[in-house]
Protein backbone atom coordinates (compact mmCIF):
# COMPACT_ATOMS: atom_id res chain seq x y z
CA UNK A 1 0.00 0.00 0.00
CA UNK A 2 3.03 2.20 0.64
CA UNK A 3 4.71 3.80 -2.53
CA UNK A 4 7.86 1.54 -2.82
CA UNK A 5 11.37 2.97 -3.61
CA UNK A 6 13.76 0.60 -3.66
CA UNK A 7 11.92 -2.70 -4.02
CA UNK A 8 10.22 -4.65 -1.39
CA UNK A 9 10.80 -4.72 2.70
CA UNK A 10 14.25 -6.36 3.90
CA UNK A 11 12.82 -7.85 6.32
CA UNK A 12 9.46 -10.14 5.97
CA UNK A 13 6.24 -10.84 8.12
CA UNK A 14 7.69 -13.93 9.26
CA UNK A 15 10.77 -12.78 9.79
CA UNK A 16 8.99 -10.14 12.25
CA UNK A 17 6.64 -13.19 13.83
CA UNK A 18 9.70 -15.24 14.70
CA UNK A 19 11.63 -11.71 16.34
CA UNK A 20 8.40 -11.36 18.38
CA UNK A 21 8.44 -14.88 19.51
CA UNK A 22 11.85 -15.02 20.23
CA UNK A 23 12.10 -11.82 22.28
CA UNK A 24 9.12 -13.05 24.75
CA UNK A 25 6.82 -10.11 23.27
CA UNK A 26 3.60 -9.63 24.49
CA UNK A 27 1.97 -6.39 23.39
CA UNK A 28 2.58 -5.20 19.73
CA UNK A 29 1.93 -1.21 19.80
CA UNK A 30 1.54 -0.13 16.42
CA UNK A 31 2.31 3.54 15.59
CA UNK A 32 1.65 6.53 12.80
CA UNK A 33 2.29 10.03 12.60
CA UNK A 34 -0.56 12.67 12.73
CA UNK A 35 -0.81 15.84 10.21
CA UNK A 36 0.76 18.01 13.18
CA UNK A 37 3.88 15.33 13.62
CA UNK A 38 2.80 13.89 16.87
CA UNK A 39 3.35 9.79 17.32
CA UNK A 40 0.08 8.14 17.76
CA UNK A 41 -0.25 4.32 18.81
CA UNK A 42 -3.02 1.78 19.81
CA UNK A 43 -1.81 -1.87 20.95
CA UNK A 44 -2.75 -5.13 20.43
CA UNK A 45 -1.47 -8.79 22.41
CA UNK A 46 0.85 -10.56 20.28
CA UNK A 47 -1.92 -13.46 19.53
CA UNK A 48 -3.49 -10.37 17.56
CA UNK A 49 -0.65 -10.33 14.94
CA UNK A 50 -0.32 -12.39 11.88
CA UNK A 51 1.01 -12.65 8.63
CA UNK A 52 -1.98 -11.41 7.15
CA UNK A 53 -1.79 -8.18 9.41
CA UNK A 54 0.70 -6.88 7.00
CA UNK A 55 -1.70 -6.63 4.11
CA UNK A 56 -4.79 -6.61 6.05
CA UNK A 57 -4.13 -4.14 7.94
CA UNK A 58 -5.37 -2.70 11.32
CA UNK A 59 -8.31 -0.18 11.77
CA UNK A 60 -8.67 2.91 13.92
CA UNK A 61 -10.69 5.95 13.86
CA UNK A 62 -9.58 8.77 11.65
CA UNK A 63 -12.16 11.26 12.81
CA UNK A 64 -10.59 11.42 16.08
CA UNK A 65 -7.34 12.28 14.86
CA UNK A 66 -6.15 16.16 14.56
CA UNK A 67 -6.08 17.00 10.33
CA UNK A 68 -7.74 13.68 9.50
CA UNK A 69 -11.25 12.26 8.32
CA UNK A 70 -14.54 14.04 9.22
CA UNK A 71 -16.84 11.71 11.35
CA UNK A 72 -18.60 10.33 8.43
CA UNK A 73 -15.96 9.21 6.80
CA UNK A 74 -13.90 8.38 10.18
CA UNK A 75 -12.91 4.38 9.63
CA UNK A 76 -9.24 3.99 8.68
CA UNK A 77 -6.51 0.98 8.28
CA UNK A 78 -2.91 0.99 9.61
CA UNK A 79 -0.59 -1.19 7.03
CA UNK A 80 2.71 -1.96 9.53
CA UNK A 81 5.87 -1.85 7.90
CA UNK A 82 7.71 -4.99 8.73
CA UNK A 83 11.39 -3.36 8.40
CA UNK A 84 9.84 -0.94 11.51
CA UNK A 85 9.68 -3.93 13.92
CA UNK A 86 11.36 -3.05 16.92
CA UNK A 87 11.90 -3.90 20.41
CA UNK A 88 10.52 -1.00 22.71
CA UNK A 89 13.46 -0.25 25.38
CA UNK A 90 11.18 2.02 27.59
CA UNK A 91 8.42 -0.28 28.53
CA UNK A 92 8.16 -2.71 31.58
CA UNK A 93 5.68 -5.18 29.56
CA UNK A 94 7.86 -6.88 26.13
CA UNK A 95 6.37 -4.71 23.66
CA UNK A 96 7.16 -4.27 20.13
CA UNK A 97 6.48 -1.38 17.81
CA UNK A 98 5.12 -1.19 14.80
CA UNK A 99 5.66 2.06 12.12
CA UNK A 100 2.76 2.16 10.07
CA UNK A 101 1.17 3.58 6.75
CA UNK A 102 -2.34 4.72 6.97
CA UNK A 103 -4.75 4.03 4.16
CA UNK A 104 -8.38 4.57 3.37
CA UNK A 105 -9.89 0.85 3.65
CA UNK A 106 -12.77 1.13 0.94
CA UNK A 107 -9.98 1.99 -2.06
CA UNK A 108 -6.53 0.50 0.14
CA UNK A 109 -5.16 4.14 -1.64
CA UNK A 110 -2.13 5.51 0.38
CA UNK A 111 -3.51 8.57 2.88
CA UNK A 112 -2.71 11.85 1.27
CA UNK A 113 -2.67 13.49 4.99
CA UNK A 114 -0.07 10.76 5.90
CA UNK A 115 3.25 13.09 6.53
CA UNK A 116 5.20 9.20 6.12
CA UNK A 117 3.53 8.89 2.34
CA UNK A 118 4.91 12.46 1.51
CA UNK A 119 8.29 11.43 2.55
CA UNK A 120 7.95 8.21 0.78
CA UNK A 121 6.41 9.89 -2.34
CA UNK A 122 9.62 12.36 -2.16
CA UNK A 123 12.29 9.41 -2.07
CA UNK A 124 10.36 7.51 -4.96
CA UNK A 125 10.03 11.27 -7.08
CA UNK A 126 13.83 12.02 -6.46
CA UNK A 127 14.66 8.33 -7.96
CA UNK A 128 11.95 9.20 -10.85
CA UNK A 129 13.92 11.99 -11.69
CA UNK A 130 17.40 10.35 -12.48
CA UNK A 131 19.22 13.22 -10.14
CA UNK A 132 19.74 10.91 -7.93
CA UNK A 133 18.89 7.78 -5.98
CA UNK A 134 18.96 8.40 -2.76
CA UNK A 135 18.46 11.21 -0.19
CA UNK A 136 20.35 10.89 2.91
CA UNK A 137 19.48 13.16 6.32
CA UNK A 138 21.07 13.58 9.78
CA UNK A 139 19.13 16.40 12.08
CA UNK A 140 20.82 17.32 15.27
CA UNK A 141 17.99 17.88 17.57
CA UNK A 142 18.46 19.85 20.38
CA UNK A 143 16.03 19.56 23.55
CA UNK A 144 15.78 21.37 27.11
CA UNK A 145 15.84 18.84 30.38
CA UNK A 146 13.63 20.66 33.39
CA UNK A 147 12.91 19.25 36.78
CA UNK A 148 9.42 20.80 36.38
CA UNK A 149 7.75 23.03 33.81
CA UNK A 150 4.36 24.79 34.65
CA UNK A 151 2.20 26.99 32.77
CA UNK A 152 -1.29 27.70 32.74
CA UNK A 153 -3.99 30.06 31.01
CA UNK A 154 -7.25 31.24 32.68
CA UNK A 155 -10.05 33.51 33.40
CA UNK A 156 -7.65 34.97 35.72
CA UNK A 157 -4.21 34.53 34.89
CA UNK A 158 -1.80 32.92 32.29
CA UNK A 159 2.11 32.50 33.22
CA UNK A 160 4.74 29.67 32.87
CA UNK A 161 7.17 28.47 35.21
CA UNK A 162 10.30 26.52 34.37
CA UNK A 163 12.81 25.34 36.70
CA UNK A 164 16.33 23.39 36.84
CA UNK A 165 18.74 22.05 39.65
CA UNK A 166 21.07 23.31 36.73
CA UNK A 167 19.71 26.65 36.16
CA UNK A 168 21.95 29.72 36.94
CA UNK A 169 19.10 31.42 38.61
CA UNK A 170 18.97 28.43 41.30
CA UNK A 171 22.49 29.89 42.69
CA UNK A 172 21.31 31.48 45.81
CA UNK A 173 18.42 29.56 46.11
CA UNK A 174 18.65 27.74 50.07
CA UNK A 175 15.66 25.60 50.71
CA UNK A 176 18.33 22.39 50.92
CA UNK A 177 22.36 22.62 50.49
CA UNK A 178 23.27 24.65 47.64
CA UNK A 179 26.12 22.59 45.76
CA UNK A 180 26.36 25.68 43.06
CA UNK A 181 28.06 24.05 39.74
CA UNK A 182 25.95 25.27 37.56
CA UNK A 183 26.40 26.52 34.25
CA UNK A 184 25.76 30.53 33.66
CA UNK A 185 24.31 31.41 30.56
CA UNK A 186 25.00 30.57 27.39
CA UNK A 187 28.20 28.67 29.14
CA UNK A 188 27.02 25.40 29.14
CA UNK A 189 29.03 24.28 25.99
CA UNK A 190 30.79 21.74 27.18
CA UNK A 191 31.83 21.99 30.90
CA UNK A 192 32.53 18.51 32.20
CA UNK A 193 30.72 17.81 35.48
CA UNK A 194 29.32 18.32 38.64
CA UNK A 195 28.66 21.69 36.43
CA UNK A 196 27.29 19.09 33.49
CA UNK A 197 24.89 17.72 36.05
CA UNK A 198 23.14 15.69 33.44
CA UNK A 199 26.00 13.29 31.94
CA UNK A 200 24.44 9.72 33.19
CA UNK A 201 20.76 10.56 32.30
CA UNK A 202 22.17 11.27 28.61
CA UNK A 203 24.15 8.28 28.73
CA UNK A 204 21.26 6.25 29.38
CA UNK A 205 19.02 8.05 26.66
CA UNK A 206 21.93 7.21 24.11
CA UNK A 207 22.00 3.97 25.24
CA UNK A 208 18.31 3.47 25.06
CA UNK A 209 18.44 5.04 21.43
CA UNK A 210 21.08 2.19 20.62
CA UNK A 211 18.58 -0.46 22.11
CA UNK A 212 15.79 1.12 19.81
CA UNK A 213 17.75 0.71 16.67
CA UNK A 214 18.96 4.26 16.33
CA UNK A 215 23.10 4.58 15.89
CA UNK A 216 23.95 7.57 17.88
CA UNK A 217 27.26 9.66 16.90
CA UNK A 218 27.68 11.75 20.01
CA UNK A 219 25.44 13.10 23.08
CA UNK A 220 26.87 16.70 25.28
CA UNK A 221 25.47 19.23 26.86
CA UNK A 222 24.44 22.32 24.64
CA UNK A 223 24.89 26.09 25.40
CA UNK A 224 22.18 26.71 27.66
CA UNK A 225 21.72 26.53 31.39
CA UNK A 226 19.07 24.42 32.81
CA UNK A 227 20.35 21.21 31.00
CA UNK A 228 20.05 21.97 27.14
CA UNK A 229 21.37 18.91 25.41
CA UNK A 230 22.09 17.17 22.25
CA UNK A 231 22.29 13.81 20.89
CA UNK A 232 23.26 13.27 17.06
CA UNK A 233 21.70 10.42 15.43
CA UNK A 234 24.07 8.71 12.51
CA UNK A 235 22.62 9.96 9.00
CA UNK A 236 19.92 7.30 7.10
CA UNK A 237 17.26 7.60 4.13
CA UNK A 238 14.65 10.48 4.05
CA UNK A 239 11.49 7.75 5.58
CA UNK A 240 13.64 6.10 7.84
CA UNK A 241 14.97 9.38 9.38
CA UNK A 242 11.53 10.78 9.96
CA UNK A 243 10.77 7.42 12.01
CA UNK A 244 14.08 7.62 13.68
CA UNK A 245 12.89 10.93 14.48
CA UNK A 246 9.82 9.87 16.17
CA UNK A 247 11.63 7.23 17.65
CA UNK A 248 14.16 9.72 19.43
CA UNK A 249 11.53 12.32 20.90
CA UNK A 250 9.80 9.50 22.44
CA UNK A 251 13.19 7.70 23.71
CA UNK A 252 13.95 11.10 25.10
CA UNK A 253 10.68 11.97 26.49
CA UNK A 254 10.21 8.80 28.34
CA UNK A 255 13.65 8.20 29.85
CA UNK A 256 13.05 11.95 31.47
CA UNK A 257 10.18 10.90 32.29
CA UNK A 258 10.93 7.87 34.34
CA UNK A 259 14.31 9.40 36.10
CA UNK A 260 12.07 12.51 37.35
CA UNK A 261 12.54 15.18 34.48
CA UNK A 262 10.87 16.12 32.07
CA UNK A 263 12.26 16.94 27.98
CA UNK A 264 10.55 19.67 25.69
CA UNK A 265 11.29 20.37 22.29
CA UNK A 266 10.52 23.35 22.33
CA UNK A 267 12.36 26.24 20.48
CA UNK A 268 12.97 28.86 23.04
CA UNK A 269 11.35 27.68 26.03
CA UNK A 270 14.09 30.39 27.88
CA UNK A 271 14.48 34.23 27.56
CA UNK A 272 18.09 35.54 26.72
CA UNK A 273 19.19 31.96 26.07
CA UNK A 274 19.99 29.83 23.34
CA UNK A 275 16.98 28.28 22.14
CA UNK A 276 16.89 24.84 20.87
CA UNK A 277 16.84 23.71 16.95
CA UNK A 278 17.22 20.97 14.52
CA UNK A 279 20.05 21.55 12.02
CA UNK A 280 19.55 18.66 9.40
CA UNK A 281 22.56 17.77 7.27
CA UNK A 282 21.46 16.65 3.82
CA UNK A 283 23.45 14.84 0.83
CA UNK A 284 22.35 13.49 -2.67
CA UNK A 285 23.95 10.31 -3.94
CA UNK A 286 23.92 8.16 -7.26
CA UNK A 287 25.39 4.81 -7.45
CA UNK A 288 27.17 5.33 -4.37
CA UNK A 289 28.85 8.55 -5.08
CA UNK A 290 28.16 11.64 -2.94
CA UNK A 291 26.44 13.98 -5.78
CA UNK A 292 27.65 17.45 -3.13
CA UNK A 293 31.17 16.45 -3.42
CA UNK A 294 33.62 18.65 -5.44
CA UNK A 295 36.74 19.36 -4.07
CA UNK A 296 36.97 22.22 -7.00
CA UNK A 297 33.90 23.88 -5.48
CA UNK A 298 33.44 26.49 -3.22
CA UNK A 299 33.71 24.96 0.49
CA UNK A 300 34.10 21.64 -1.41
CA UNK A 301 30.27 21.75 -2.94
CA UNK A 302 29.45 20.55 -6.37
CA UNK A 303 27.58 22.72 -8.49
CA UNK A 304 24.33 20.39 -7.51
CA UNK A 305 25.25 21.23 -4.40
CA UNK A 306 25.07 24.51 -4.54
CA UNK A 307 21.58 24.24 -6.67
CA UNK A 308 20.24 22.43 -3.95
CA UNK A 309 20.82 25.24 -1.24
CA UNK A 310 19.67 27.44 -3.98
CA UNK A 311 16.43 25.64 -3.67
CA UNK A 312 15.99 25.56 0.04
CA UNK A 313 16.50 29.60 -0.22
CA UNK A 314 14.61 30.44 -2.92
CA UNK A 315 11.40 28.09 -0.88
CA UNK A 316 12.43 29.08 2.58
CA UNK A 317 9.34 31.40 3.37
CA UNK A 318 7.18 28.05 2.24
CA UNK A 319 9.39 25.49 3.79
CA UNK A 320 9.09 27.59 7.44
CA UNK A 321 5.23 26.33 6.98
CA UNK A 322 6.53 23.12 8.17
CA UNK A 323 10.31 23.83 9.91
CA UNK A 324 8.91 26.41 12.12
CA UNK A 325 4.97 26.17 12.62
CA UNK A 326 4.68 27.79 15.83
CA UNK A 327 4.89 31.51 16.76
CA UNK A 328 7.85 30.60 19.76
CA UNK A 329 9.81 29.52 16.90
CA UNK A 330 10.15 33.23 15.63
CA UNK A 331 10.92 34.35 19.19
CA UNK A 332 14.18 31.85 18.56
CA UNK A 333 14.94 34.15 15.38
CA UNK A 334 17.03 37.17 17.40
CA UNK A 335 20.87 37.97 17.15
CA UNK A 336 23.22 36.62 19.38
CA UNK A 337 22.00 33.00 20.20
CA UNK A 338 23.12 31.10 17.51
CA UNK A 339 19.89 30.57 15.48
CA UNK A 340 19.96 32.04 12.17
CA UNK A 341 18.54 35.19 11.45
CA UNK A 342 19.51 35.46 7.62
CA UNK A 343 19.22 33.49 4.39
CA UNK A 344 22.59 32.67 2.90
CA UNK A 345 25.28 30.50 3.05
CA UNK A 346 28.90 29.98 4.14
CA UNK A 347 31.52 27.52 4.83
CA UNK A 348 32.27 27.15 8.62
CA UNK A 349 29.95 30.52 9.75
CA UNK A 350 27.52 29.08 12.42
CA UNK A 351 25.48 31.99 11.90
CA UNK A 352 24.70 31.56 8.37
CA UNK A 353 23.51 27.60 9.06
CA UNK A 354 20.32 27.21 7.79
CA UNK A 355 18.57 25.99 10.94
CA UNK A 356 15.16 25.35 11.42
CA UNK A 357 13.13 25.65 15.14
CA UNK A 358 12.32 22.24 16.31
CA UNK A 359 9.14 22.38 17.60
CA UNK A 360 7.29 19.85 20.17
Amino acid sequence: MAVEVSGKPRTSPVEVLSKARQAGVQVVDVRFVDLIGTWQHFSVPISELEESTFEDGLGFDGSSIRGFQAINESDMLLIPDPDSATLDPILRVPTMFLVCNVVDPITREPYSRDPRLIAQKAEAYLEKTGIADISYWGPEAEFYIFNSLRFDQNQFSGYYYIDSEEGIWNSGSNGTANLANRPRYKEGYFPVPPVDKLQDLRSEIMIKLIEAGVPVEVQHHEVGTAGQAEIDMRFDSLTKMGDKMLVYKYVVKNVCAQNGYVATFMPKPIFQDNGSGMHVHQSLWKDGANLFADKRGYAGLSETARWYIGGLLKHAPSLLAFCAPTTNSYRRLVPGYEAPINLVYSKRNRSARAGTSADC
